[in-house]
């Protein structure tokens, strides 16, 4: 099956890179995947992650050194066969890939000279002779963000191997392990080396749950554990999964609070479908932020108040969601044509990362927070003197950090697919 949706997926960037190719009055585009780069005055090398255009293509992960030519007939994947006594030499993967491909081995740049005159290219610069064709890098990128059916397969498979990972954080902090020890859980579930997940992995206990993106990682195991927020993924293929979860371990307020945020983001999941304002699903859940500080008696302000005066972006400063796919935070989430016209974030919610309507097969996060978050606390008391809020209650919940709840969801016309939920339920 994998196969076949392969070589359909691949019909479909033929397609939309031939329609370029005739766009930009182009012989040839040859697109980078990228080489090694190195620690500032060091011979050790970062961990290697191919440009997401020249991945797109392949269903394995691509080698730093191979390129990508795309003509008008075969496409054409020159692989780096460079003789090195230090490093292992990357073999050819098999499979049924290598029907539609013209794979040629390369041990210099020689390659090079048989392209045609009319060359674009794409990616880091590692051939001195071209530079980044931006015109055609973002014509590209706007239509990166419908999946095809391939990508949303590694997409689901790149969920499955986080949630294993998510469950086994999960129990690892109910059994007292420090910050670092739940990450090695984390790990070793999915079976995914630090460099090879998507991002780092986010695993804060406590009041490290308010750092949005908290790294850190403490080795100390926690004297009064009260709150665990994991915000890790996984990869397959190159496609990322991003995933959030808040885990707490008392029958309390906070664990209402967890309750109520949960329902509220499986309430936003389910209006993510095909023509949405994804901007509104913003306003939406800020409306509904604001509905959970005033249940709570955090606020005792109205919603409608607390809209006015931009009480829900102190406890809940980020966006929404983004597009997921290649990228964690995939292309073209503000750009609303291939010609690259941009549509900004709201200037109240300045860090939404995804401005276009919900189109069908798109796949982005839904990603809803509520935070006790000390600078953003001391922020509202400064500009709204008349916030409203129990600042006692607040700093009783300070040592909890706060929530997040994130879902990585596929974009329908009736009914969104929740490719996370899906993925948690088969692990009961």
């Amino acid at each position: 099956m994998e196969n076949a949706l392969y070589a359909r997926h691949l019909e479909t960037l033929l397609r939309r890179y031939r329609v370029a190719l005739d766009e930009f009055k182009l012989d040839a585009i040859v697109i980078a995947a990228g080489t090694l780069s190195y620690y500032f005055k060091d011979d050790n090398s970062h961990p290697f992650k191919a440009f997401s255009f020249a991945q797109q293509w392949f269903p394995f992960d691509l080698p730093a050194g191979s390129y990508v030519v795309i003509k008008r007939d075969k496409p054409e994947l020159i692989w780096p066969a460079k003789q090195d006594f230090w490093h292992m030499l990357n073999a050819i993967p098999e499979g049924e890939w290598q029907h539609h491909w013209l794979i040629t081995p390369a041990d210099s740049n020689a390659w090079t000279s048989s392209l045609p005159n009319k060359v674009a290219y794409l990616g880091p610069a590692s051939l001195p002779e071209y530079t980044q064709h931006e015109s055609l890098y973002t014509w590209l990128a706007f239509d990166r963000a419908i999946k095809t059916p391939y990508e949303i397969a590694c997409l689901e498979e790149a969920t499955r191997i986080a949630t294993l990972g998510h469950h086994a954080a999960q129990q690892a902090f109910s059994q007292g392990a420090s910050e670092f020890e739940v990450h090695l859980a984390y790990l070793a579930a999915t079976q995914q080396d630090a460099s090879e997940t998507p991002y780092p992995n986010i695993v804060g206990i406590n009041e490290h749950a308010a750092v949005l993106h908290y790294e850190q990682k403490s080795r100390q195991r926690p004297f009064r554990p009260l709150t665990l927020l994991v915000d890790a993924g996984a990869s397959h293929h190159g496609y990322a999964s991003d995933i959030t979860r808040t885990t707490t371990l008392l029958n309390d307020d906070f664990a209402a609070l967890v309750e109520g945020m949960d329902t509220l983001e499986q309430h936003i999941v389910s209006q993510a479908v095909t023509g949405t304002s994804f901007v509104e699903l913003h306003y939406q859940t800020l409306a509904g932020v604001a509905r959970l500080l005033n249940q709570h008696g955090i606020c005792r302000l109205s919603v409608e108040e607390q809209l006015i005066k931009h009480i829900p972006q102190y406890f809940f400063p980020h966006g929404l969601g983004h597009l997921l796919g290649l990228q964690v935070h995939d292309v073209g989430g503000k750009q609303h044509s291939a010609k690259g016209d941009i549509v900004d974030s709201p200037k109240e919610s300045p860090f939404l990362r995804l401005t276009r309507p919900l189109q069908e097969n798109m796949v982005i996060t839904i990603e809803p927070g509520l935070y006790f978050i000390p600078m953003l606390l001391d922020k509202m008391r400064a500009e709204q003197p008349q916030h409203g809020c129990d600042m006692e209650k607040i700093e009783s919940l300070l040592p909890y950090g706060g929530i997040r709840i994130e879902d990585n969801i596929v974009i329908h016309t009736e009914t969104p697919r929740n490719l996370t939920r899906e993925a948690f339920s088969k692990l009961n």
